[in-house]
């Protein structure tokens, strides 16, 4: 059986139109699979903002529950209650700024870069921007 040019020239097109006509559903069945989200990925992303403000809230409680933290409250007759009430109500930059700084006071302290009473002026003024921060 001899093919001709013509019988070869409708089995390429054949094929041509064969293979384009699969193409879009293999890109867009490969394109769904690159976007499926597992749920395992999703609750960690969506639980990854408050394990945040916990760990920002937690680094500032950190600081003014200190024995050095305490002391400072005590001689500027502050409440931790009240200021602790207060760091919840903070916005998350807020919070994030203030535990950064809180970190840092603390790591500085414990290496021993700032005194004991430098730390008690960071905790206060730390108190002070809780409380303005809250009231404004």
């Amino acid at each position: 059986m001899k093919v001709g040019a013509g019988g070869w020239a409708l089995m390429l097109s054949m094929a041509m139109c064969r293979g384009a006509a699969l193409s879009p559903v293999k890109a867009q069945a490969q394109e769904k699979q690159q976007h499926v989200v597992m749920p395992d990925e999703l609750n960690k992303q969506t639980a990854q903002p408050a394990q945040t403000r916990q760990a920002n809230e937690d680094a500032i409680r950190h600081l003014l529950s200190s024995d050095a933290g305490q002391k400072a409250l005590k001689s500027a007759n502050v409440d931790y209650q009240r200021v602790d009430k207060a760091i919840g109500q903070l916005s998350d930059e807020e919070l994030a700024k203030l535990a950064d700084r809180s970190r840092q006071a603390d790591s500085d302290f414990a290496a021993g870069f700032i005194s004991a009473k430098a730390l008690a002026y960071i905790i206060l003024a730390t108190v002070v921007i809780v409380v303005i921060a809250v009231l404004v």
